[in-house]
C-alpha cells in the first residue's frame, strides 16, 4: 500500500491572515506541516498553493510544491486539481493533511490511508475521536459524528447527534445542564483528516453542492448524499487542535518551547 500526501495551503486566510508563513519556532507553519507529513510512510508530500510567496518559502525548505487555481472553493477541489495536474492513476490514494495543523502526528495519516486501503465499499476514511465533555456535544464548532455497525457514517452534524431524549430533554426541563460535565458513551468529534482515490475526487467535483452541505457547512456531507461510504475509525493517537485563530497559533508556539 502506497499513498500520497496533499497539503492546500492557502494566505487568503480572514481570521488569520498569511497563516502558512507565520512563523513558528523559527520555521513557517507550511514547513511545520511538512516535516509532521515527511515522518509518516507517505512515498510522495505535495504542497498545493496558488500563491507564489507560498510556494517560494515551499522551496526554501526544499518540500514540492503543486501550482492550483486561485478560484477552488475548497481543499477538496485544490486536491483534485493535484490528482489532474500530476495524472494520478485513479486508484491512487491520496491524504489530505490540513495546512493549519503543525502538530499531526504522522501515525493517524498512515492510519486513514491503511483503512481506505483495506476497505472495497468506502471511498473516503476519515478519523474521529470519543467526546468526554457535555459543552463539546452543543458546541456547533466541534462537528458530531454517527456511524453505523460496520464503522460507516450515518451523518455528520454541528448539531448534537445522536440526541439523548431521556438525558438531554431533562436538563432542558430543569435547566441543569454543567458545560463542564463529563460524558460516555455514543458522541463522537470528527477530526478532519482523509484519505481519498483520485478517482473519487474527479468525480466529487463535478457533483453539485448538496442540499445538506449548504445547511451544515459541511462538505463531506456532499459525498454522503452521493452514495458515497465514508469509513470513520477512532483516531490511533489525539489530535492536537489546529491554527484557526491568533491564540491558537500562541498555544503551538508554547506547546513546541516545551516540548523542547
Amino acid at each position: 500500500m502506497s499513498f500520497i500526501v496533499v497539503i492546500p495551503a492557502r494566505l487568503a486566510s480572514t481570521r488569520l491572515p498569511n497563516k502558512p508563513l507565520l512563523d513558528i519556532g523559527g520555521k513557517p507553519m507550511i514547513q511545520r506541516v511538512w516535516e509532521r507529513a515527511q515522518l509518516s510512510e507517505a512515498t510522495r508530500v505535495i504542497i498545493a498553493t496558488d500563491d507564489a510567496r507560498v510556494a517560494v518559502a515551499v522551496e526554501s525548505f526544499g518540500g514540492e510544491v503543486c501550482m492550483t487555481r486561485a478560484t477552488h472553493e475548497s481543499g477538496t477541489d485544490r486536491l483534485q486539481e493535484v490528482a489532474a495536474l500530476l495524472a494520478f492513476d485513479d486508484a491512487q490514494i491520496i491524504v489530505n493533511v490540513q495546512g493549519d495543523e503543525p502538530l499531526i502526528p504522522p501515525a493517524v495519516i498512515n492510519q486513514v490511508a491503511r483503512n481506505l486501503a483495506a476497505s472495497d465499499r468506502a471511498g473516503i476514511a476519515t478519523l474521529a475521536k470519543r467526546i468526554r465533555r457535555r459543552d463539546e456535544i452543543f458546541n456547533p464548532n466541534i462537528v458530531k459524528v454517527v456511524v453505523d455497525n460496520m464503522m460507516h457514517a450515518l451523518y455528520f452534524s454541528r448539531a448534537p447527534i445522536p440526541w439523548d431524549r431521556e438525558l438531554f430533554d431533562r436538563d432542558i426541563q430543569t435547566q441543569s445542564n454543567s458545560d463542564d460535565a463529563g460524558v460516555d458513551g455514543e458522541w463522537a468529534r470528527h477530526i478532519g483528516i482523509y484519505a481519498y482515490r483520485a478517482e473519487f475526487l474527479h468525480a466529487f467535483v463535478q457533483w453539485p453542492v448538496g442540499r445538506l452541505e449548504r445547511l451544515e457547512k459541511l462538505e463531506q456531507l456532499r459525498a454522503l448524499e452521493n452514495g458515497v461510504a465514508i469509513h470513520v475509525d477512532e483516531s490511533l493517537e489525539e489530535i492536537p487542535p489546529g491554527v484557526d485563530t491568533a491564540e491558537d497559533l500562541e498555544h503551538v508556539r508554547e506547546w513546541l518551547r516545551t516540548a523542547q
